[in-house]
């Protein structure tokens, strides 16, 4: 397998475990990129743009990132935080009236970072194109009666952290989050990374497929836990109505969902991108630092742990990421990040100064834990060692 890029002396590993990815876990293409206080150590990227074409990955290659896309959406609600414009103790009722209704007037602007709102479904779900709609998919959330009491426990809400922190965005500051990403994010990094995808950049963005575990991997074939498997399969289940709080699945090559702004799914980014966006999380790059030291130590302190209702095994959050935890395995016990399911993974680690960003064109069945992404993050901890 040819593999481009380059790698520091030391990181090895890394460009070993990319290479296996491709022979044995079945990658079709993708690339890797890793950042050591605030410098970049690996930039590595194979195989075709497409998942079902032969045209090559390139060096711009991008690609859509699913839930990845939330930590870079929480990292919009803390900065605003940050600058006294969100006050993540408040109702989210002060800056959204409507969405008090049902009994769901206490939930705080931190509970929906620690998916603990209390809305991780929809009694009616939207369409595709009325999930693109802001001002109408706020509208249908801000009805919902919450799933629990809002703040007394925790489960994932893998569609509607769109619209929740999506309309947090629009009425503390009348951007869209798409919009703030581009002017307060992603210009200043120059970052190639998007919620919202341009016209002009769509020519960059590859074609994205589902891939199935290779025949001889049988330990990647283990079966789920019972509970998990009922859960999914259950139509009722609030993990099946989770994630269906868009349906039909919206077609991810669409061009339309593309360039709709759904900050919980649908950001899409280079592995440069996401990875030099979390290096800015935790230090200076280029002189540009996103988070003060005391938002950094919000983002990655422990916020929601224990059984998930929506995931059902145990999961662990901070205010907007994923924790290092068994759901989601990162570097180290203070890594904070967010993978997408199936695929992309972006992380960060303070205690090694390392930031992290992998992005393919085929994703696998799994939400959390991809074992291409895992075997790379253990290459990165092999090469420290």
């Amino acid at each position: 397998m040819d593999v481009n890029g380059v790698v520091a002396e030391g990181f090895e590993p890394v460009k070993e475990a990319f290479i296996r990815n491709f022979e044995t876990l079945g990658e079709r293409g993708a690339a890797v990129v890793v950042y050591r206080d605030g410098r970049k150590i690996v930039d590595l990227w194979g195989g075709t743009r497409d998942a079902d074409g032969a045209a090559p990955w390139q060096r711009g290659t991008a690609q859509i990132m699913r839930s990845a896309t939330k930590g870079v959406a929480a990292a919009v609600l803390l900065t605003l935080a940050e600058r006294g414009e969100l006050d993540l103790d408040a109702p989210v009722g002060h800056y959204w009236p409507e969405f008090k209704a049902q009994g769901k007037e206490r939930t705080l602007v931190r509970h929906v970072l620690a998916h603990r709102a209390g809305v991780p479904v929809l009694d009616r779900p939207l369409t595709p194109a009325e999930a693109a709609d802001p001002e109408l998919a706020a509208t249908v959330l801000a009805a919902q009666a919450p799933a629990w009491e809002p703040g007394m426990d925790h489960g994932y809400h893998a569609q509607t952290y769109s619209w929740l922190t999506g309309e947090l965005v629009r009425r503390a500051t009348g951007r869209s989050i798409g919009e703030w990403i581009a002017a307060e994010i992603s210009g200043p990094l120059g970052l190639d990374l998007w919620v919202g995808l341009p016209q002009a950049e769509a020519h960059r963005v590859g074609r994205v497929g589902p891939v199935e575990v290779p025949a001889q991997d049988g330990a990647l074939r283990a079966r789920p836990k019972r509970a998990v498997a009922d859960a999914y399969a259950d139509p009722g289940s609030l993990t099946r109505r989770a994630f269906a709080a868009i349906t039909p699945l919206p077609d991810e090559n669409d061009p339309a969902y593309r360039a709709a702004v759904l900050p919980a799914s649908n950001g899409i980014a280079t592995a440069e991108g996401l990875a030099r966006f979390y290096a800015a999380l935790t230090g200076e790059v280029d002189g540009v630092r996103l988070f003060a030291p005391r938002t950094l130590e919000g983002a990655r302190g422990e916020a929601s742990a224990g059984p998930d209702r929506v995931l059902v095994v145990s999961t662990r959050f901070g205010l907007g990421y994923m924790l290092h935890g068994s759901a989601s395995p990162l570097l180290g016990p203070g890594s904070f990040g967010h993978p997408g399911r199936g695929g992309a993974l972006g992380f960060a680690d303070p205690d090694s100064g390392i930031a992290f960003g992998y992005v393919t064109n085929g994703f696998r069945k799994s939400v959390t834990a991809d074992p291409r992404a895992q075997a790379l993050v253990r290459a990165v901890r092999t090469s420290l060692a």
